[in-house]
């Protein structure tokens, strides 16, 4: 494990990032004391989505084709309900 100041932290941000995507941490030091550290991302945090899958499922709920227009009304419906007749119509 690397040690970096904060003058080194704000001047080789590019060497952090480097020593990061290598999968090695760094201790962050401050007057001489270690005060934490900064720990590489793991790789499998992330998942990656299969778009063909998603489009699918998104296609198996047959969601209703909304135009603009109905958009507004029912958010203008809801917006009524929710806070009454106050809000103007622009």
């Amino acid at each position: 494990m690397q040690q970096m100041t904060f003058t080194e932290l704000r001047i080789k941000t590019n060497e952090l990032a480097k020593m990061l995507n290598k999968g090695r941490e760094v201790r962050l030091v401050r007057k001489s004391k270690i005060i934490g550290r900064i720990v590489p991302e793991k790789e499998d945090s992330y998942k990656v989505i299969d778009a063909e899958k998603l489009e699918a499922k998104i296609q198996k709920l047959r969601l209703p084709k909304l135009t603009l227009e109905e958009i507004d009304r029912r958010y203008r419906a809801a917006m009524m309900k929710k806070h009454g007749q106050g809000i103007s119509r622009h």
